[in-house]
């Protein structure tokens, strides 16, 4: 592609070399660079890419963009940007020559829910015979692709071309988690959304956007980016979810128990078999039934229902797609077993998601709950002791343990999740850092009909100590040693 319409619609503050430039690829990684790249010199949170123009041009680059001017003497070709991130998503966009354009595309962006999100709308559309993909938090797949996800929402160059390659595999409908982070650092630019939905917010990632007013605001984003003609889903019982809706205009289609919503669950039972509902809208009534437990997916099952009814999916493929799902990977995944155990793996690793998590296991009328748990390391440390409260007021015992620990302390962590659990007078805890221990301690000590909750890591299958990446996996970790158990 020439340089000049690769540059097509992107802002510049100042352009020095040939238009007529042939552009073979895109990187932002000097390591990616091959002969006749575009090289994206981006600022990190660690190092700056205009450290790396020396190494790009050895690989080859023809092409340079940067937010600082041309160093002097410099002869290759040099785009200067007032925002290379934006300069970036918007030259992959050409690149790739529009993929989101020639379909359906679905933003899923809040704090919970969205990967659930995903996989309800994944099985609805192939009920109604569209071929989708996903780009999430699990993994990137589509009719030919299917990879684990490196991040949630992939950077620019990265996102389209996926979206270019399962365009051209047939893809009709693209569902995308969108981060607040992807937001933030503009890798979505370029895309145009059909419908963005908003789940809800608390408290997490607040090490990178230091208050809950900022982490909204990346969020809000999304519902700003007029690449098509875009409708808004909302959760309207989400406070910050109100607030979203007062601040746009229209289109906006709304969700929830209260009364005002557009799509409104009604005579909904939460049973351990799963749940039932019916779901009003103003065209009439459609009762759903799911395998999949507690009001956190009631809330995901209506968002599903309210995006399906947005593109005019046949009411017969909602309640099939709703019904065919059985669970998502690390996301209230029960693990089967012979011992009467009700053992769950789940992703919850904020306050707000392990009081959900908690609330939703003591509607089931458990025996007793045992939660492991832990907290990310190098992460927001100020959810660590609100997660210890949540679990000494809601867990019948408490095992606290590692999650990712990083390069931080696992025992420093733990300490700043004790002192919330300390706070409630709770007694019923142990440490034990080790995670495999402490699944193998609330294994052994698990009666029949008690309630076992890992949570924390969900479908993820490694552990980060110090600077190595371990294989782990809760639901293989439980397999295993249930296996020694049941075979003694």
């Amino acid at each position: 592609m020439k340089l000049k319409d690769l540059l097509e619609g992107v802002p510049r503050v100042r352009f020095n070399g040939n238009e007529r430039e042939e552009i073979q690829g895109i990187a932002y990684s000097s390591k990616d660079v091959q002969p006749g790249f575009l090289f994206a010199a981006l600022k990190g949170e660690k190092k700056n890419g205009f450290e790396f123009i020396d190494e790009a041009l050895l690989n080859g680059a023809a092409a340079f963009l940067s937010e600082k001017p041309k160093p002097k003497n410099f002869e290759k070709t040099w785009l200067q940007a007032s925002d290379a991130r934006e300069a970036l998503a918007l030259c992959s966009a050409n690149f790739y020559s529009q993929p989101s354009q020639k379909m359906k595309v679905v933003g899923i962006t809040g704090t919970k829910g969205k990967t659930t999100i995903t996989y309800l709308l994944e099985e609805i559309l192939k009920k109604s015979h569209f071929l989708p993909a996903v780009i999430g938090t699990i993994s990137y797949r589509g009719p030919r692709l299917k990879i684990p996800a490196e991040r949630t929402t992939p950077e620019a160059p990265d996102l389209q071309r996926m979206l270019a390659e399962m365009l051209a595999q047939g893809v009709t409908h693209c569902l995308i988690e969108v981060s607040s982070h992807a937001l933030d650092l503009r890798r979505v630019l370029g895309i145009g959304f059909d419908i963005a939905l908003f789940t809800n917010l608390s408290g997490d990632h607040l090490d990178y956007h230091h208050t809950m007013e900022n982490y909204f605001e990346a969020k809000k984003k999304l519902f700003f980016l007029n690449h098509k003609k875009r409708t808004a889903v909302i959760n309207s019982d989400d406070p910050w979810g109100k607030k979203l809706i007062s601040e746009l205009p229209s289109g906006v289609v709304t969700y929830g128990l209260g009364p005002g919503a557009h799509i409104r669950g009604e005579n909904f039972k939460l049973a351990e078999k799963g749940i039932e509902l019916s779901a009003k809208y103003p065209a009439g009534e459609l009762p759903v039934s799911s395998p999949l437990l507690g009001k956190p997916n009631l809330y995901n099952i209506l968002a599903s229902i309210a995006v399906a009814l947005s593109l005019n999916i046949p009411l017969s493929a909602i309640k099939e797609g709703i019904a065919s799902l059985q669970e998502v990977p690390g996301r209230f995944e029960k693990i089967k077993n012979v011992l009467g155990l009700h053992i769950f793996v789940d992703y919850a690793h904020t306050d707000d998601a392990l009081k959900n998590l908690l609330e939703t296991v003591r509607e089931l009328n458990p025996k007793r709950i045992i939660l492991i748990f832990g907290a990310g390391g190098d992460r927001d440390k100020t959810k660590r002791p609100r997660m210890g409260e949540v679990a000494g007021n809601l867990a019948d015992w408490t095992i606290l343990t590692s999650d990712n620990p990083r390069s931080e302390d696992p025992l420093a962590i733990i300490s700043d999740i004790e002192k919330g659990v300390k706070k409630t007078g709770a007694k019923n805890y142990k440490i034990l850092p080790d995670r495999k221990e402490a699944i193998e301690h609330a294994l052994s000590f698990g009666e029949k009909g008690d309630y076992i909750l890992v949570a924390g890591k969900g479908h993820e299958d490694y552990q980060i100590i110090k600077d190595k990446v371990i294989p782990f996996k809760d639901a293989d970790v439980i397999r295993a040693i249930l296996g020694i158990k049941e075979s003694t």
